[in-house]
């Protein structure tokens, strides 16, 4: 089914059946990952929505190395989990994995009312920046929406803009073989990584700058998004799988760590 033609609704069945398999994970010549950051961090990790972008693959890629790294995990495939106040008051941190679909007023507000209180937010691709297209809100939380992938499945290159921030620290240049998100970005976001379009596949974008990775904040909770990861096989980059990790730790600071201060809208 075209993504674009995807209707279904959210499931309303919780839970959902965790494989233990992960794939292995070298970091190449990043900085290795600061230990114990993790350790009895309350973490939600919701997945659903259109099966392209291959949620459940992706589950269990990262639910087996939360666990390991001391996480308390609820594992859910509804969004009803956004409803359920007291357990999203004591959560650290909440991971999305759901493209498209359709959210309630309860649910969204569920989820906005969690962050802008202190909860992280971490997520990829469309399963967190082409979530729900009709909540202008939720786009304004996470920083940014999906617009087009000129060409598809294509080769192009991601630039790291900031190799100063912990989460690009020791990270190089590197290439894609996916889709290359052209993303309206929200300008107030410290921009980590950029891409840029040629004129291949639309030719009035030749040259744009577009972010692919970036940091924000949303009322006192820290979101983290990675553009890449249209499916599981493309966190076989060691690049890719690594700043989403370690996203996924800033993230889950948000109520210990320092508030950040920037406004840097040039990238």
């Amino acid at each position: 089914m075209d993504r674009r033609k995807f209707l279904e609704k959210s499931s309303h069945i919780a839970g959902g059946a965790l494989l233990a398999a992960s794939l292995p994970f070298k970091l190449s010549g990043m900085t290795p990952l600061p230990p114990g950051k993790l350790e009895n961090k309350k973490v939600l990790f919701v997945w659903g929505g259109w099966s392209g972008h291959e949620p459940e693959k992706c589950r269990d890629i990262f639910v087996p190395w939360l666990r390991e790294s001391g996480a308390e995990i609820i594992v859910s495939d509804t969004l009803d989990s956004y409803l359920d106040k007291e357990m999203m008051t004591t959560r650290d941190l909440i991971i999305q994995v759901w493209t498209m679909g359709s959210i309630s007023s309860e649910q969204s507000n569920g989820l906005l009312d969690a962050v802008r209180s202190g909860a992280g937010l971490a997520g990829w691709h469309g399963g967190l920046g082409d979530s729900f297209r009709e909540n202008t809100e939720y786009q304004f939380m996470v920083g940014g929406q999906w617009v087009a992938h000129p060409g598809g499945v294509i080769s192009y290159v991601v630039n790291i803009t900031d190799r100063e921030d912990p989460l690009t620290e020791g990270l190089d240049d590197f290439s894609m073989h996916s889709e290359q998100y052209y993303m309206h970005v929200d300008p107030n976001v410290k921009v980590l990584a950029t891409t840029t379009f040629d004129n291949r596949h639309a030719g009035w974008i030749d040259g744009c700058v577009v972010p692919v990775a970036w940091k924000k904040y949303y009322g006192d909770g820290r979101v983290f998004y990675s553009s890449l990861g249209h499916v599981a096989a493309d966190f076989e980059v060691p690049e890719a799988l690594g700043i989403m990790k370690r996203g996924i730790i800033w993230a889950s600071e948000s109520r210990y760590g320092m508030k950040e201060n920037w406004i840097k809208p040039v990238y």
